[in-house]
């Protein structure tokens, strides 16, 4: 009767027989959902699917109890589902299993038509796991660079610029952006003149296959404008304000690139706080240029007054703001 009752855990729900709710007791070994005050079974039979065990610290990592494979990958020719051997030690004792051990290095030494693909996919989630990008742009990446990749162009190219360039645009695409700069900090070595050539030469194979020019999305301030405040660590009150500040710049005929103008409202939002920022750690911290912000902050200057948000600063405190 202990073990049973251990199985159980309660809940509310809506019972027909009591017609109102009431607390339920639900029989994970036998699959039943029954209420406690009338004893009426509202559901039976009904699937757990939570984990059917539990890992422990102490456990190796080695012994997965998983009895299915991966999800499978239309990317690759035989969708992901082939079967790869280990030619790692995996006996009790930590030695080389020598059946096994064999088979995984004939393995690796046969022809396998997805290598190069699984190279280049293992590079860019590497990549997106660095940025803290979502699956859905590692994704996204994986399918540019296979639409690449299939019309064989890239003999002689930078590999890292070209898988860099593809997380760039997926993220373009998704509506996430980078900065080159970014980007550029994660891609092995590949600078930002050579993630931009790789662009642009992606693109261009992609609108001829396509037959019609790519849509890579908008860029906008405010697509920025949070990471970069996160990096400086400027309070939320300032953050909200620099928010607002952006929403209100795309208003105004400001001839800048998005970074260059979330770059500047930055400053300009700070000068006002009490938590001063340095322009050299603006500049660190967006990757924008010292001079390339001053001259942003000289075109907003003039309509600070409709930019900073009264609630934030009183139109006499904006006299403390430097003059461009």
């Amino acid at each position: 009767m202990a073990s049973s009752a251990s199985s159980l855990s309660s809940s509310e729900w809506l019972c027909p027989e009591c017609k109102r709710a009431t607390e339920v007791v639900l029989d994970h070994s036998a699959g039943d959902t029954v209420c406690s005050e009338c004893g009426l079974v509202l559901e039976a039979h009904s699937i757990d699917e939570t984990s059917e065990w539990r890992t422990f610290a102490n456990e190796s990592g080695d012994n997965d109890p998983v009895r299915v494979g991966g999800p499978s990958n239309p990317l690759l020719s035989d969708g992901g589902l082939s079967t790869v051997i280990s030619s790692r030690p995996n006996n009790a004792n930590g030695g080389s299993d020598f059946l096994g051990s064999g088979l995984g290095r004939w393995q690796s030494r046969g022809s396998n038509p997805d290598r190069s693909l699984l190279q280049a996919f293992k590079a860019i989630a590497s990549m997106s796991d660095r940025l803290g990008l979502v699956a859905t742009i590692k994704d996204r990446a994986n399918e540019i660079y296979k639409k690449v990749e299939d019309q064989k162009p890239l003999r002689g190219r930078n590999q890292d610029a070209i898988l860099a360039a593809c997380l760039y645009i997926a993220c373009r695409q998704e509506d996430k952006p980078r900065t080159v700069k970014e980007i550029c900090s994660v891609a092995n070595g590949a600078t930002k003149k050579e993630i931009g050539r790789a662009k642009e030469f992606i693109v261009k194979q992609l609108e001829v296959e396509m037959g019609q020019s790519m849509e890579m999305g908008t860029i906008h301030a405010g697509d920025f404008l949070r990471r970069f405040c996160s990096h400086l660590g400027m309070t939320n009150q300032a953050v909200k304000a620099a928010q607002e500040a952006v929403q209100k710049s795309e208003e105004l005929d400001i001839r800048r690139s998005p970074i260059s103008v979330a770059a500047a409202v930055i400053y300009m939002i700070t000068q006002l706080s009490d938590d001063k920022k340095l322009l050299k750690d603006i500049s660190l911290s967006t990757g924008v240029a010292e001079g390339t912000i001053r001259n942003s902050y000289k075109d907003l200057y003039p309509y600070a007054v409709r930019l900073i948000p009264s609630w934030y600063a009183k139109e006499e405190d904006l006299g403390n703001l430097c003059s461009p």
